[in-house]
């Protein structure tokens, strides 16, 4: 299994990169490549194209449904509708409840921005995980002011297929009990970090910072940390020394793509 950063500045799309988006892929026995794209948010369906066709991506998987997570889902209708090899059939989206209300709302009125034949919105179920090829994707609530899941992604291991691993990404969210579900035992947390210890302390419920971070992973026991959704206007580097305070194991600041193999 193979993540490729896509996107990761925290709120909006910054100088050097995306806003939230994660290229997922791993294949199965009979070599066979599925694709899996954990958020959308604005300013990613360009890099995207870098990394693969997106009309190859067999799943989007939203967290929730903030701009910076999911308003390139409309851009992405619009490339597979018009595209020169004919209009595409709808692709899964996987969201909370309101998916398809929200993405009415971004495409607006104008025929030329319908995709309501692009895309086909699946409703997430924390009960019932979802499998797409060899990944299973597992969504967990998260703490939000709006309906927002975590996304445990289980798979093959890219050096022994026959392994499982898990990459557990976040979404966004404060530190809460389904932070601590999705972490557990993860191979890779995928950790937002939007806030700043001292600065941020009176908002709860909404983001976590770096220490929170990574207190979740040391009380997961997580292998591997991985700081993202990072807002241009904070010291990244202040975010990854929050983190180091408080877990011992390999820690990353998100990059546009950095690819982590597991």
């Amino acid at each position: 299994m193979r993540l490729t950063v896509v996107g990761c500045a925290g709120s909006f799309p910054s100088a050097v990169s995306a806003a939230s988006s994660y290229l997922v892929e791993a294949d199965d026995a009979d070599g066979r490549t599925w694709r899996v794209v954990l958020d959308l948010g604005n300013g990613a369906f360009g890099p995207l194209q870098k990394y693969c066709d997106p009309n190859r991506v067999d799943a989007f998987a939203i967290s929730h449904l903030h701009a910076d997570h999911a308003a390139d889902l409309v851009v992405l209708g619009v490339y597979r509708r018009y595209h020169p090899g004919g209009p595409c059939g709808p692709v899964p989206v996987h969201g909370p409840a309101g998916t398809t209300e929200r993405l009415a709302q971004l495409a607006g009125t104008d025929p030329a921005t319908d995709i309501s034949g692009q895309v086909e919105v699946r409703r997430w179920d924390p009960a019932s995980p979802v499998q797409v090829g060899p990944l299973r994707l597992e969504p967990v609530p998260m703490a939000h002011p709006v309906p927002a899941f975590g996304i445990r992604v289980t798979g093959p291991a890219e050096a022994d297929p026959a392994r499982r691993v898990t990459l557990a990404y976040t979404g966004d969210t404060d530190a809460c009990a389904g932070l601590d579900a999705l972490a557990t035992g993860a191979d890779l947390l995928l950790s937002e970090a939007g806030f700043l210890e001292g600065r941020d302390d009176a908002v709860r419920g909404v983001h976590l910072t770096g220490r929170r971070a990574g207190q979740a992973a040391t009380a997961a026991r997580s292998g591997r940390l991985v700081l993202t959704h990072v807002p241009a206007w904070n010291d990244a580097g202040v975010t990854l020394r929050e983190a180091q305070q408080v877990y011992a194991g390999p820690i990353d600041l998100a990059r546009p793509g950095s690819v982590y193999l597991l």
